[in-house]
C-alpha cells in the first residue's frame, strides 16, 4: 500500500508540473480567463493532494482499514477532481463540452473532503 501512495504522489505531482506549465504556456492563448483559472484550479488541487499522498506515503504503515480508505479515497478523489476539470476546459476550446463531466468534479471533491476526514480520524 505505501508503494502505491508512493507512485501516485510521485505521478500526480510529474503531471502536475507538466499539465501546469502546459497551461500557463500553450493554453493561456486560447482560453478565456475564467477557464484559465479552471484549469490552474485543476493543477493546485491535484499538487496539493501529490504531496499530501507522499507525506502519508513516507509517515504512514497503512495498515489499518482507515488510513488505506484514506489514500483510496484521496488517489481517486484528486483524479474525478482535477481531470474532470481538464476534460471541462479542454473539451470547451472545441465548443463540444463534456457536460457529463460537471458532476463528477464535485464528486472527486467529496472523495477529497473524506480523505482529509480519515486523515483527521487517524490521528486520534
Amino acid at each position: 500500500m505505501t508503494q502505491v501512495t508512493l507512485l501516485f504522489g510521485s505521478l500526480y505531482g510529474l503531471f502536475a508540473i507538466i499539465l501546469g506549465a502546459f497551461g500557463a504556456h500553450l493554453l493561456k492563448k486560447y482560453l478565456t480567463e475564467d477557464a484559465l483559472k479552471s484549469f490552474e484550479t485543476g493543477v493546485k488541487y491535484q499538487l496539493y493532494h501529490a504531496l499530501l499522498l507522499l507525506l502519508i506515503g513516507f509517515n504512514f504503515e497503512l495498515v489499518t482499514k482507515v488510513e488505506q480508505t484514506m489514500v483510496y479515497a484521496l488517489i481517486i478523489g484528486t483524479f474525478l477532481f482535477s481531470f474532470s476539470i481538464y476534460g471541462l476546459v479542454l473539451t470547451s476550446l472545441t465548443n463540444n463540452k463534456w457536460r457529463f463531466l460537471g458532476p463528477v468534479t464535485p464528486l472527486g471533491g467529496l472523495l477529497l473532503i473524506t480523505g482529509w476526514i480519515l486523515l483527521f480520524i487517524s490521528f486520534l
